[in-house]
């Protein structure tokens, strides 16, 4: 008779059990946790969250079927560099009025947002939403989810990252942490006319 198997020999069995259930639910906690522990000027009502690289990742597995989204102004993405891959429809364009509580110019919304995004995106699809930082594409995403998108993935450090805030450092407010530019991936200045949509005035949706 074969003796009973002792506690120490399911071990293996146990370990290989408890990483099939972290590779499981992992994804789901991480997300959940990143959305938490961002800032909250940085967090959508869909939480769907990625960095730059991984945003860069999850278009090159599936480049026919993800679009990413540039929702900057004309002017940043044509002067600070875009994503070659990448559509620019600007969720709010540039007014040059100095607003000297905040200390910057001012934006006014671009009406037309929606119905631009709608001329190359389904409501079902994949769509990686970046800015400079992540403050606008929050609110990007906020947009398309109440126009009924479902699938809308937040770049949390978006084009230029977050700014440097160690005040003894010569970088200080220098956009050089994180980021698409300061992760090495793939940018340009060189536009495509056929992925520019250009904030109007009136709306046409």
């Amino acid at each position: 008779m074969n003796p009973r198997p002792t506690r120490c020999e399911y071990y293996p069995l146990l370990i290989a059990l408890a990483a099939l259930v972290f590779l499981c639910i992992a994804p789901g906690v991480w997300a959940q946790q990143a959305g938490t522990q961002l800032p909250k000027a940085k967090q959508t009502t869909l939480g769907l969250y990625l960095t730059a690289r991984e945003a860069y990742s999850k278009w090159q597995a599936d480049p026919d079927n993800i679009t990413v989204l540039d929702v900057r102004t004309t002017e940043e993405y044509l002067y600070v560099g875009h994503a070659p891959m990448s559509w620019n429809v600007p969720l709010a364009s540039q007014t040059y009025e100095w607003d000297a509580e905040k200390q910057h110019f001012g934006f006014q919304p671009n009406p037309a947002f929606i119905a631009q995004v709608k001329e190359f995106a389904g409501l079902s699809d994949t769509i990686l939403v970046m800015c400079r930082s992540g403050g606008r594409s929050a609110m990007a995403v906020n947009r398309l989810a109440q126009a009924g998108f479902t699938n809308v993935h937040q770049i949390i450090d978006g084009m230029e990252g977050d700014a440097i805030k160690d005040p003894d450092s010569v970088f200080l407010g220098q956009r050089l942490r994180n980021g698409w530019k300061n992760s090495g991936l793939p940018w340009t200045y060189e536009p495509d006319p056929e992925h520019m949509r250009f904030a109007l005035k009136e709306a046409k949706e």
